[in-house]
């Protein structure tokens, strides 16, 4: 298995690519737990696929994403995001998000998004 930081890495650069739905396959645990700030958590990799794939066909435009920092330490890291986007649901977005992410085994089974609504 390759140190967490290479996978952590590749993840990234494949979500800078446009390929989110295909690193999501890659690196997310079947049982993964995931939330977004203070709302409802979503268990297991069908449910957050779906909640992907609604955002990812939600996007009309994409205009950039950075990444600003990037931690690793044990099976935890955390990158912070830099997006702006357009999406049908949410409208204009330009903001930061911090997610954190708990690996288990090379996958993703915990992460929590932080972020200003």
């Amino acid at each position: 298995m390759s140190d967490l930081r290479t996978q952590v890495d590749q993840l990234n650069q494949m979500v800078l690519e446009g390929k989110i739905l295909d690193a999501f396959e890659k690196f997310y645990d079947d049982t993964v737990v995931m939330q977004d700030n203070d709302y409802p958590v979503r268990v297991g990799k069908d449910v957050n696929r779906q909640h992907e794939e609604a955002f990812v066909g939600g996007l009309t435009e994409f205009r950039g994403a950075k990444i600003l920092n990037t931690l690793v330490s044990d099976d935890l890291a955390v990158t912070e995001w830099w997006f702006d986007y357009t999406h049908k649901d949410y409208g204009v977005r330009t903001y930061r998000q911090l997610a954190v992410q708990r690996w288990k085994n090379g996958k993703i089974v915990e992460e929590k998004f932080y972020y200003n609504s």
